[in-house]
């Protein structure tokens, strides 16, 4: 396990939150994803906090599957392309499949990954979303 995943593994042991299951990749960069959700607006987003041995630990949420259509796609890119000009701390994209995600990544030092730095980023992230949530889903469903 990565320094930024074990300290973060045990922030949530100290501070006994158990919201989040831990899959550790055991690869060559010892990635480490937690994975939950948020609440936004009465809907659980897929959240997860991706660790490696870089770092750049990441906090993804899923905000819509297969959000980008043809029909949508013009009006959502320009939307996303708007946010990401006007805000830093994430960006948003679609992948292959045309779910709709945020990013935020965090910039750390070696194994320097806090508790307290994901749950800022999380509540930048939730008061964002909170504000912005329902203009994204009517243009993704306009």
């Amino acid at each position: 396990m990565n320094k930024h995943a074990e300290n973060f593994k045990k922030y949530l042991e100290e501070k006994d939150i158990k919201i989040f299951d831990i899959k550790d990749f055991e690869d060559e960069r010892e990635t480490v994803v937690f994975q939950s959700t948020i609440a936004v607006e009465g809907q659980q987003l897929p959240t997860v906090v991706i660790t490696d041995n870089s770092v750049f630990p990441l906090i993804r949420v899923q905000i819509l599957s297969m959000a980008l259509k043809e029909k949508n796609q013009l009006e959502l890119l320009k939307l996303l392309n708007g946010e990401n000009a006007q805000y830093k701390p994430f960006k948003f994209y679609c992948d292959e499949n045309g779910n709709l995600l945020m990013d935020a990544c965090l910039v750390v030092d070696d194994g320097a990954l806090t508790g307290e730095l994901v749950y800022l980023m999380f509540g930048v992230i939730i008061n964002y979303l909170e504000k912005s949530y329902s203009e994204i889903m009517k243009t993704i469903w306009n």
